[in-house]
């Protein structure tokens, strides 16, 4: 008993963490004030939250290693540095009104800490249930996407009250104070973590699990699923402050209601694919996003696209959650961690382009009709792909079985 709540502390150390760097996702929060304050462009604004997503994904590729020679407290930590270090140092380049700096440090420093500080606790965690992966993987993820329910309003309210740049200063100091407590506990319970992680540091990584075919079919529908999410998050607030004329603070409040949708689909969707298998669970996830973006794009009011951005959100972070669960079901659980943070480098490709293409094609066409055309399309070729690997999985389960039948026969 006292084991299983060592585990589950860990779980809610690691969701602390995620509650914080999970603000990144309420960055359209800062879109509007800080074009109007700085007349910065569209496009250079949502550049920020695009090297933020590209140098989480960058450094989520290393951070499997990482995590093998000093050790989640250690990564947890450097990863508290570079990302509060990150949001107090674009307060700087906010007041020095320079966007290389908020580039260089939100981006950049930023990213690199949101990349270690997502992947070290979850390689952790899915180590120490291996029978319920989706499940506890889906509770630390969840933080992730919940994050922005609370920052959103409390963003905006400083925004207000205490302006852009010392907003940053202000939320750069109270992560800090939750990382660092959290990165002290979560490698706490020592035997969980040397029971849990032991044979992934002492065996040396296979390079050609992410060579294979399989890695590839699960990397471009990770892909597709951000690519589509990450855009609609990236311009969210100035979108339905265009389309439905509220003002920032309702856009705000907003972005806090489809983040707990955001939130809850990776619980939701990490949960079920525990009984209804991963596969399954990636083609229903795209087939829902299919409709969807057809109701979108034929063009809906107010609360129906409301509803239908928070179904969108739902498969979103369902798409991150059920994704470590998968990863250990191909791969086996030992190399997840690390196999996990090159599949991330999904996440900075698709955090790049999504909003950077969609923020494009909003100021050359004026309206985002065509980005959700797009979507649609995307999500047509993700079903295909889901229902491919699908296949090849079932062909390998089959081989596998042959094997074994052939064995015991001998």
């Amino acid at each position: 008993m006292g084991e299983n709540k060592g585990k589950w502390g860990v779980v809610v150390a690691a969701m602390s963490i995620h509650l914080s760097i999970g603000s990144i996702y309420a960055w359209s929060v800062f879109t509007k004030p800080i074009m109007q304050e700085l007349k910065w462009s569209l496009t250079e604004v949502s550049l920020v939250f695009s090297l933020a997503i590209l140098f989480l994904g960058l450094s989520a590729s290393f951070s499997g290693h990482l995590i093998a020679r000093i050790g989640s407290k250690r990564a947890l930590v450097l990863s508290t540095m570079l990302f509060t270090n990150g949001m107090i140092g674009t307060g700087l380049a906010i007041n020095l009104e320079s966007l290389p700096l908020v580039y260089l440090f939100f981006g950049f420093l930023g990213g690199i800490g949101l990349g270690i500080g997502y992947i070290t606790p979850i390689s952790l965690v899915i180590q120490l249930f291996p029978t319920k992966r989706g499940l506890s993987s889906g509770v630390a993820i969840m933080g992730f996407g919940l994050a922005a329910v609370i920052a959103s309003p409390v963003m905006q309210a400083l925004i207000l009250h205490i302006g852009i740049a010392n907003t940053f200063f202000f939320m750069g100091i109270v992560y800090f104070v939750i990382m660092f407590t959290a990165s002290m506990y979560i490698s706490s319970p020592k035997k969980l973590e040397i029971e849990s992680g032991s044979d992934v540091q002492q065996e040396k990584f296979p390079r050609q699990l992410i060579r294979t075919k399989r890695f590839y079919y699960l990397w471009i529908l990770l892909f597709l699923n951000i690519l589509c999410g990450i855009a609609i998050l990236s311009i969210f607030s100035p979108l339905t402050q265009e389309k439905f004329r509220i003002s920032a603070a309702e856009a705000a409040s907003l972005i806090g209601i489809i983040s707990v949708f955001n939130g809850l689909g990776r619980l939701l969707w990490s949960t079920l694919s525990d009984f209804i298998g991963r596969p399954h669970t990636y083609l229903f996830l795209f087939i829902t996003q299919f409709i969807t973006f057809l109701f979108l794009l034929i063009g809906v009011g107010s609360p129906l696209f409301y509803i239908l951005v928070s179904i969108v959100m739902v498969c979103y972070g369902g798409g991150f959650a059920s994704l470590p669960a998968y990863i250990s079901d191909i791969f086996g659980v030992k190399h997840t961690g690390i196999v996990h943070g090159y599949m991330l480098t999904a996440w900075a490709a698709a955090g790049l382009i999504g909003p950077i293409l969609t923020s494009w094609l909003r100021e050359t066409t004026g309206g985002y009709t065509l980005s959700l055309f797009f979507f649609s399309v995307f999500m047509g070729v993700a079903i295909i792909l889901s229902l491919l690997l699908k296949r090849d999985l079932k062909r390998r389960e089959k081989e596998e079985d042959q094997t074994l039948s052939s064995t015991v026969n001998l």
